[in-house]
């Protein structure tokens, strides 16, 4: 059972009764509107930038061949080659410490294309490219803690541009 604390523990990614300031297209502006508060005083360790209507964008980079994905493995399993080597060398005190690191290296490699070849395979051609992916707010919401909410109204009306047409 656990003592109460004096202090109430704050939650860093909460605010206790948010209210919405403002919504906006991009970051930018958001921030923007956080900064200008920040600059006319306003406790800004009440606020909070909230991404909001999350959508995930895929950036496809390249078509796949055998060759591209087998160049892939080898280089990945050099260097995990490498840093299994560097390591056994660390602690290998009787042998060459350029044969162990080699050697790895070899074997990394092996690894590596065998196991990028198996896996390209196991695909059948159902994804014969790469891509990046992520995921990004198309909405950016500045929340405030309500018994400082229009205080923080009042301010952003003295900057231009601040407070979105909630009517557009």
């Amino acid at each position: 059972m656990s003592m109460p604390s004096a202090f109430p523990r704050q939650q860093p990614m909460k605010l206790q009764f948010p209210q919405s300031l403002a919504v906006y297209d991009d970051y930018e502006a958001a921030q923007r509107a956080v900064d200008f508060l920040s600059d006319n005083k306003f406790p800004v360790e009440q606020c909070m930038i909230v991404g909001t209507d999350l959508k995930r964008i895929e950036r496809i980079t390249g078509r796949l061949t055998t060759g591209r994905v087998a160049v892939g493995g080898l280089l990945s399993g050099v260097w995990l080659g490498l840093f299994v080597g560097l390591i056994f060398a660390l602690f290998d005190t009787g042998t060459s410490a350029v044969a162990v690191v080699l050697s790895t290296m070899l074997f990394g490699a092996l690894f590596g294309l065998i196991w990028a070849l198996a896996g390209y395979a196991a695909t059948r051609g159902h994804r014969d490219f790469s891509s990046v992916t992520s995921v990004v707010a198309t909405k950016y919401e500045v929340l405030v803690e309500h018994k400082v909410a229009q205080q923080a109204r009042d301010l952003l009306a003295q900057l231009p541009g601040a407070m979105p047409n909630p009517f557009a």
